[in-house]
């Protein structure tokens, strides 16, 4: 299994089987090419097959969007503002496609490119004083690092609109109401909470939990037919794994199963 990866703003780590994702670029967390570089470099570890669930998080905040200082220098310079949207897009994607569930452990800020990295984990846990929102409307631009896709699928398309349209940031509560935070909890125990949800399906047939993420990811938006038959191959699929032989001959031997992620 991969062990600790460190990097100048980005930390992977492991405890057990659990992969942990920490940004770590001071004061916030902003989003620049380096943390963009960093991330994609810590997702190596996180796809390791030892690790079998992962949580992101940051230290004081999750994330605090992108560098406004970049943009200003990228327009001056006749550069591509857009640039660091782009790549951290394609980054997002690879984050969402890992084969196992992914935990957003987030305190303090979660905004804009900090919020779209939130949105591509499977769950979000929200400490009390958490804020988050797709603030770049203020700026005259727009979410462009997957924003305007997966909020309207997570909470619809209305509230989704107007979140992105005014550019308002909820609190955890609010976040909650809406369906973009899975749990809440106190600053203090929202990174113990995901890492002890993360080891929960660590411990679990993380290969049928590959597979069913597969099936969601690649089925929603398409029409029934076409998602039903992506959930069909995956679920012929998951007969041939060992966690599917073990969860089988361990119920009908009436004790409890020993998964072992393959």
């Amino acid at each position: 299994m991969s062990g600790e990866h460190l990097t100048d703003t980005v930390r992977f780590t492991t405890e057990g089987t659990v992969g942990v994702i920490t940004l770590d670029r001071p004061p916030v967390n902003a989003i620049s090419s380096d943390l963009v570089a960093d991330l994609d470099s810590a997702l190596d570890g996180a796809e390791d097959p030892g690790v079998r669930a992962v949580v992101v998080t940051g230290d004081p905040h999750f994330a605090a969007g992108a560098d406004i200082k970049a943009f200003k220098a990228a327009l001056d310079a006749g550069d591509d503002p857009a640039a660091v949207a782009v790549d951290l897009s394609r980054v997002l994607n690879r984050l969402e496609a890992l084969a196992k569930p992914v935990i957003a452990a987030v305190r303090g800020f979660a905004m804009g490119g900090g919020m779209e990295l939130a949105l591509a984990c499977d769950f979000r846990f929200l400490s009390d004083d958490a804020r988050c929102g797709q603030p770049e409307i203020v700026l005259g631009i727009f979410p462009g690092a997957g924003g305007t896709q997966r909020l309207p699928r997570l909470i619809g398309l209305g509230a989704a609109r107007h979140l992105i349209y005014t550019g308002r940031t909820v609190d955890a509560d609010e976040a909650q109401r809406l369906g973009i935070a899975d749990e809440v909890h106190p600053s203090i125990e929202v990174l113990q909470a995901a890492m002890e949800a993360a080891a929960r399906y660590a411990a679990g047939p993380t290969s049928a939990l590959g597979l069913a993420k597969h099936a969601i990811n690649d089925g929603v938006g398409r029409p029934l037919d076409e998602g039903l038959e992506i959930e069909a191959v995956g679920f012929r699929q998951v007969f041939g794994t060992a966690d599917a032989a073990e969860g089988v001959v361990a119920f009908l031997e009436k004790r409890d199963p020993s998964f072992s992620g393959s």
